[in-house]
């Protein structure tokens, strides 16, 4: 059974550059790096979101991505924090890129986005308890629960 999102893994242009802005502009710690199998060469650096959930930033990105509206596969990373207007104007004092301001999406999260220097975009969104989010939450842990009962 899955019991979370372990990594979202992204390939950087300059690994440096971006793990410096995971780290210096969104606040997060490097966790560690991994080298090739002769200790030669940097394979991957790990950002520490959560216990157990990381970014996985690979170099040598050469080809650009370009997300949009109609682009198949990827669209963008979303990070849940505990008050989207602080981290808001903590992240601009740290001059990350606002795409766009805070406002209130349409499952009732209030939600910014911003992006990294490769333009990897990145919504950052506060759960009320009367998300969308919240309320399934609270739905699928009572089903669980029920679930767990029936079968004691």
């Amino acid at each position: 059974m899955i019991t979370r999102i372990g990594h979202q893994a992204i390939r950087a242009r300059d690994i440096e550059a971006t793990a410096k802005f995971y780290r210096e502009v969104l606040g997060m710690k490097e966790a560690f790096r991994m080298q090739n199998p002769e200790g030669t060469k940097l394979g991957s650096i790990h950002m520490f979101v959560a216990p157990s959930q990381y970014i996985e930033i690979f170099p040598n990105g050469e080809e650009e991505f370009k997300p949009g509206k109609t682009t198949i596969g990827h669209s963008h990373m979303c990070f849940e924090v505990d008050d989207a207007a602080k981290t808001l104007e903590e992240f601009r004092a740290r001059g990350a890129p606002i795409d766009v301001e805070l406002k209130k999406g349409y499952s009732k999260c209030i939600q910014f986005w911003t992006h990294d220097p490769d333009g990897n975009s990145m919504e950052f969104m506060e759960l009320p308890p009367d998300s969308k989010q919240v309320e399934a939450n609270k739905r699928i842990a009572a089903e669980e629960a029920a679930e767990r009962g029936a079968k004691a």
